[in-house]
């Protein structure tokens, strides 16, 4: 299912304040939350604004490193959700297609992180069915919550 990041928003809960990616699936109403780590939000937000801060950051040096080496992402697939063992949610999985010199080849990531990348990129985002079933959410409650560039300061 092709998706997009609709927001990067801190949510509330006991714990504290929690970061979130939204992405929007194309053709439907409910949306699939990913929450992430404050610096990775932080990032994908940057990334979503092309803002140039000058020194490049780990996601912009891992781009950089991977243009300079003749690859570019294809495409971000989130593929899968494992199961924690106490019931309390799952681990989102992720892949990071790549188009290299040497052809076609497929990097394990963190979804935070492929999802900094595409943002740079603008590569597709691609996100399993199983994943939506298993996932989606009311967009109205990511909605209301505050947007990570309002939560974290200059980013």
């Amino acid at each position: 299912m092709q998706a997009s990041i609709d927001a990067v928003r801190v949510a509330g809960t006991p714990q504290g304040p929690v970061p979130v990616v939204v992405l929007a699936i194309e053709g439907e109403d409910d949306v699939v939350p990913i929450f992430i780590g404050f610096s990775e939000a932080t990032s994908i937000a940057r990334g979503l604004e092309a803002e140039d801060i000058g020194r490049p950051l780990t996601h912009d040096l891992l781009l950089d490193v991977m243009e300079e080496l003749g690859s570019r992402i294809d495409r971000v697939v989130v593929n899968e959700i494992k199961e924690r063992g106490d019931g309390q949610g799952g681990t989102y999985i992720a892949d990071i297609h790549l188009e290299t010199p040497r052809g076609e080849t497929v990097v394990d990531a963190r979804p935070s992180d492929s999802l900094a990348l595409a943002a740079r990129t603008n590569a597709p985002i691609e996100v399993a069915e199983e994943v939506f079933a298993d996932s989606r959410d009311d967009r109205e409650k990511f909605d209301e919550l505050e947007d990570i560039r309002n939560v974290s300061g200059d980013i």
